[in-house]
């Protein structure tokens, strides 16, 4: 059971570093124009690897330089399919042996089972992202997808290392709820920031704080979220305005400060308490670190590293909020044995009856 157990945990840390490695090499394979670089599923071409249909690929690419098919490109797309399969099998294993340990305290099974569901789902995604031409509302659920696969990981892998549950015991009350609403405002702005990539709006705005030298810019806020659409045109199948582009990525710089401030609050509240302190930190620095990377990527124009980095300061944010509600949960386990003893205590007297 304990060798088990260790390479349950041993399992889901590796899944976990793993899928941080999938979506921050998705991100740097769709900002280097290469999500179409084998326009098929799940082969390149039909074939196993570029390097077997480097023929087709090359005759694509003379027909077509500027198109997003080249040899470069096409290994971009492949290793991240590689490793997405890879992920897979890692999670199938997991939830193996978290069925076999479903009776330990450490197992999550049910978290376990969901897991190798997102995974089935976000595979589709991933065809789909390809098969349907970059639509932004496949490409942006693909990114949410891949995150909320770090989250569950992030959750397995606290729980099989038996991380501390139960900080908010002597904490405020309203702190896990405050963690909870932060979590949500993150994951509302990181798909704000999906759909701002996938719709090449980052640099629709060129300038910091405000946007074209105003902080009420003109923005076409009717066609700029309609989510069943083609890449570049709206419903009706027009070409995309620059005021519609506008209206996404000023959306996502509002929606930065609201979802910044309360990671904000919630991080200080945080560092005050000692039991809670190293989440708060790690927040507090992690928030930092992001904020800067945005704003950087407006003023430098979008620099690819940057971009990634971008995308990774989001995936890490993530990671650390599932810490934090993590420690924030009062654990099931702490709180049973105190309801059966409350129920056994009539009993017990009852028996020491005379």
């Amino acid at each position: 059971m304990m060798a088990m157990l260790a390479w349950y945990r041993r399992l889901a840390f590796g899944a976990l570093l793993l899928t941080f490695v999938v979506v921050v090499f998705g991100a740097y394979v769709r900002l280097a124009d290469a999500g179409l670089g084998c326009p098929d599923w799940p082969g390149c071409y039909g074939k196993l690897s570029p390097a077997h249909a480097a023929d087709v690929i090359r005759d694509v690419h003379a027909a077509e330089p500027y198109g997003p098919v080249s040899l470069p490109k096409a290994w971009k797309e492949m290793i991240h399919r590689y490793l997405a399969a890879s992920l897979g099998l890692f999670i199938l294993a997991i939830a193996v042996l978290a069925w076999r340990l479903r009776g330990h305290s450490r197992a999550a099974p049910g978290v376990a089972l969901a897991l190798v569901g997102v995974v089935v789902f976000q595979g589709l995604l991933g065809k789909w992202t390809v098969t349907l031409l970059l639509k932004p509302a496949i490409v942006t659920a693909h990114l949410l997808g891949g995150l909320t696969t770090l989250a569950l990981l992030a959750w397995l892998a606290l729980r099989a290392c038996g991380a501390r549950q139960g900080a908010a015991a002597s904490q405020p009350s309203w702190l896990p709820a405050g963690a909870l609403l932060a979590f949500v405002l993150l994951v509302a702005q990181i798909a704000l920031g999906g759909w701002t990539s996938t719709n090449y709006a980052a640099l629709a705005c060129t300038d910091f704080p405000a946007c074209h030298g105003s902080f009420a810019p003109e923005a076409d806020y009717a066609n700029s979220f309609h989510v069943v659409r083609e890449l570049g045109m709206t419903a009706d199948g027009e070409l995309l305005s620059n005021a519609a582009l506008t209206a996404i990525h000023w959306s996502h710089r509002i929606g930065a400060l609201v979802a910044g401030g309360a990671l904000l609050m919630l991080g200080c509240a945080l560092c005050r308490r000692h039991a809670t302190f190293d989440t708060g930190a790690a927040l507090l620095v992690a928030l930092m670190l992001q904020i800067g990377l945005g704003i950087a990527n407006v003023l430098l124009s979008l620099p690819l590293p940057l971009a990634a980095a971008h995308n990774a300061g989001a995936a890490l944010l993530v990671g650390i909020m599932v810490w934090v509600n993590f420690r924030l949960a009062v654990p099931r386990a702490a709180a049973r044995p105190a309801r059966h003893r409350c129920r056994a205590l009539p009993i017990m007297f009852e028996e020491g009856r005379p």
